[in-house]
């Protein structure tokens, strides 16, 4: 197996620590709904999950929750609640869609606030041993005393310092500094520390959760690539100095981000479409083979036409598991080892999915010939079934939510009168009624015993 590794900026050989092999992923801060940009990313990362075991290694997965942050705070103060509130909606909210999604749940799922005390204690060792300093009740992490700062977005801290706009503060040495303690606010939730009250900053709350659950050194972190510097750069920084121990992560692997015409998504933006809006329109499966149908690393650009494509892609492979397998004993049984060996070269590729997507709708194609022509296939969908699960697929049709009864007379209402236009030759009304139809979501088809008709995605 090879991974891109972001801080080597290559292809390596994938060498784990031992036969488990320790996953950290940045999670999600709960202040709104999740997005298709946490869809791409947690997918992507389930995939991984998942084909590691395949490959019979032991996974031990840590993603975090980030529930105290200006965004939470901000967020609940509009709304007239606690951050513990707003940010425990929101949580249950994700983890509602993740399901949904067909996504595994992490190993570990902590919440920052329940670890601030290990946070404490990393910022005390890390002031102990001169890497970070209190200042104005806040405490800032010293860029300058780590050398290689700067290694895994590949960057000098001088070229940082030149082009940086960070707003330079009064208490920091250096306006690259950043904080890992921040004194409390009038009004902002806050905890006891040996600076003062004030709450964790981003970066040392992964960190910590990471050494806590996982370990001095983890075999991968994962994460956007919007979080490459500053936060997976700090991270580093931070870990390393605190424990002394490198590498603080032996693989970095960074997920493209989804883009809505030529700007990423993101809450900040409001440019987004939510899970919950997406699988209104989508099944699971669809939303998968659209992040899973492109190399992991590259941006993925949200098209109505994309998804409909990619629907059109699931519906082919339930189809083709659905079939009845009508081989007969004494006929030529499928061989589907040369797709298992296509799929595994292509995700020992660094987890090149597109390409073991491809072998999937080989297969399926393959499978309906062998149908067509009385083989037997029967072992062919057993394993399309077990590789289609590595990559998160159900092959089941979306549950969908009963008509109301007035829009199912409706429709029928219209079936009726389109059935009578065409017995009239009348066409022209007869389109018009199926464009109707059609607007409220309706497929027809014209079978011999009468038309039927059934939902759109």
């Amino acid at each position: 197996m090879k991974v891109f590794n972001t801080l080597s900026g290559k292809k390596e050989e994938f060498k784990p620590q031992g036969d488990t092999v320790t996953m950290y992923v940045c999670g999600v801060t709960p202040y709104d709904d999740a997005h298709l940009g946490h869809a791409m990313s947690y997918i992507i990362f389930d995939v991984i999950r998942r084909y590691l075991k395949y490959r019979k290694y032991n996974v031990r997965y840590v993603q975090n929750v980030t529930d105290i942050d200006d965004k939470i705070i901000d967020r609940a103060n509009q709304r007239g609640v606690s951050t513990r509130e707003l940010a425990e909606k929101f949580t249950a909210s994700y983890v509602e869609d993740m399901k949904s999604l067909n996504i595994e749940p992490p190993d570990e799922n902590p919440y920052a606030t329940d670890v601030i005390p290990d946070m404490i204690e990393v910022i005390q060792g890390l002031v102990d041993k001169g890497y970070a300093y209190p200042a104005g009740g806040s405490v800032y992490f010293r860029v300058r005393n780590v050398p290689d700062y700067g290694k895994l977005s590949h960057r000098s801290l001088d070229s940082m310092r030149s082009g940086t706009t960070c707003e330079i503060g009064g208490e920091k040495e250096d306006h690259m500094d950043f904080v890992l303690w921040k004194a409390a606010k009038p009004g902002e939730p806050s905890w006891d520390s040996p600076w003062g009250k004030g709450r964790p900053g981003w970066h040392i709350e992964c960190s910590t959760m990471s050494l806590k659950y996982l370990g001095q050194t983890i075999d991968i972190h994962g994460g956007g690539q919007d979080l490459v510097f500053p936060h997976h750069e700090n991270e580093i920084a931070q870990s390393e100095s605190f424990t002394g121990k490198k590498p603080f992560a032996r693989y970095w692997l960074h997920n493209g981000l989804v883009q809505l015409g030529s700007e990423k998504m993101s809450k900040s933006l409001g440019n987004l479409i939510t899970i919950k809006e997406a699988l209104e329109r989508y099944s699971a499966d669809a939303l998968r083979i659209f992040v899973l149908g492109s190399y992991y690393r590259s941006p993925l650009t949200y098209t109505e036409e994309a998804l409909e494509a990619a629907e059109r892609g699931a519906e082919r492979l339930r189809h083709v598991m659905s079939a009845n397998d009508t081989g007969k004993a004494s006929g030529e049984a499928l061989n589907a080892e040369p797709y298992r060996t296509r799929f595994v070269e292509a995700m020992d590729d660094d987890f090149n999915t597109a390409q073991a997507i491809a072998a999937l709708f080989d297969l399926a194609r393959e499978i309906n010939r062998a149908d067509e022509a009385g083989h037997n296939a029967q072992k062919a969908r057993e394993t399309l079934k077990e590789l289609g699960g590595l990559l998160g697929l159900t092959f089941e049709s979306p549950e969908e939510a009963p008509l109301e009864a007035a829009l199912q007379e409706q429709i029928n209402k219209l079936i009726g009168e389109r059935t009578a236009a065409r017995r009239e030759k009348n066409w022209q009304l007869a389109d018009e009624i199926r464009n109707k139809l059609d607007k409220l979501g309706i497929a027809l088809e014209d079978k011999q015993e009468g038309t039927v008709w059934k939902r759109k995605r």
